[in-house]
């Protein structure tokens, strides 16, 4: 199982999005958020929207978010927060499409259960 975590980890980071590391405060923040739990029912997707600057959408911690898309200069994946995961096997799929700063981004990553993905992604999927 830890190779599997191993190859999903390896996986995040090569897909995490280019983003400029600066911009020129022109350009609007409006992301579109999906988690989808593969072998769930329709009920297994769930999708907010995430507005910055200011903070808005129908993201439950839209300030947070926003606080760490800022922090990490709209990287989507980071490295692993530390918190101890389960090896349980509950797949799910997080993406991101929009704008950051009036930048196009898209961001696909498939995690391992939600706590390993919470774990790379904080408060940015969680809802």
């Amino acid at each position: 199982m830890s190779n599997l975590i191993a190859a999903i980890t390896g996986a995040v980071i090569a897909l995490s999005p280019a983003v400029p590391a600066h911009h020129h405060g022109a350009g609007t923040t409006s992301l579109q958020l999906t988690l989808t739990h593969p072998g769930r029912n329709a009920s297994g997707t769930h999708a907010v929207t995430l507005s910055c600057d200011p903070p808005g959408g129908r993201h439950p911690e839209a300030a947070r978010a926003c606080s760490e898309l800022a922090g990490s200069g709209g990287k989507f994946a980071h490295a692993p927060d530390g918190r101890m995961c389960t090896d349980v096997y509950a797949p799910v799929v997080a993406e991101a499409k929009g704008r950051w700063h009036g930048n196009p981004v898209s961001f696909h990553a498939h995690y391992a259960n939600d706590c390993v993905m919470h774990s790379r992604t904080g408060t940015v999927f969680a809802f």
